[in-house]
């Protein structure tokens, strides 16, 4: 496996939004939700995306996505195609997108490291399998973070934001997250969806979770209630 250098979050948010501005001058700004995925895989790096039944095909538990560098193919797995499994359509373009994150921040070190078997040649493995049991590796983390600046970018969150509410104040989710925890029987370190971050997934085309982080990254929505500011007007 490639050595996977270390990235600041501004250094993996800056390759998504270059990346949606170089899609944005050969086929026109994307300044609207949901972000084209598809189109940027495919048209904008000439990647070739398939789907299969990826833990049958790779013998490997677990596993959404896979990429091989020198052939540009990207197969997701069978069960996220969004014909067939329409509520699945957030998860399969977090998938791409994660897919696509590989492809820019780490495939110039599969390259470098070794000789990468061809897909029809005599060992047709993918340079980089992607497992949900793997998300804690460096490799993956970084992937996933790419994937939620490229399919929520910060202003466009922010806009969608503004004309829901007319304003940036976060809202408080404190109450309706412990409501929903004891309606569901959730565990203390399970962590319900909001409404809003539900409403606002849609508009992306992501999934409500996917969304939720994001929001809660963004400071837009707060799991605490803020102490009283001495200096608050």
């Amino acid at each position: 496996m490639a050595k996977v250098r270390f990235l600041k979050h501004d250094q993996i948010e800056d390759a998504a939004l270059c990346l949606l501005a170089e899609y944005g001058r050969k086929y026109g700004e994307v300044s609207e939700p949901p972000v084209p995925v598809e189109e940027i895989l495919s048209a904008h790096l000439g990647l070739t995306l398939d789907f299969d039944d990826l833990p049958t095909r790779l013998g490997t538990p677990d596993v959404l996505g896979a990429t091989w560098i020198a052939d540009k193919l990207v197969i997701v797995d069978q069960s996220l195609d969004p014909i067939e499994n329409p509520h699945k359509e957030g998860r399969y373009r977090f998938t791409l997108s994660h897919e696509i994150g590989h492809w820019e921040l780490h495939r110039h070190g599969f390259l470098a490291a070794a000789a990468q078997p061809s897909l029809f040649g005599s060992k047709p493995e993918p340079s980089i399998v992607c497992r949900t049991s793997s998300r804690k590796e460096p490799m993956e983390w970084q992937a996933d973070m790419f994937s939620g600046y490229l399919l929520m970018p910060t202003e466009m969150v922010l806009a969608a934001w503004r004309q829901r509410f007319g304003n940036l104040d976060p809202y408080i989710a404190k109450d309706e997250m412990a409501n929903l925890s004891a309606k569901w029987g959730l565990a203390d370190d399970e962590r319900p969806t909001v409404d809003v971050a539900k409403d606002l997934a849609r508009v992306f085309k992501v999934s409500g979770q996917a969304m939720q982080i994001r929001l809660i990254g963004l400071g837009l929505i707060r799991t605490e209630v803020p102490a009283p500011s001495l200096f608050k007007g």
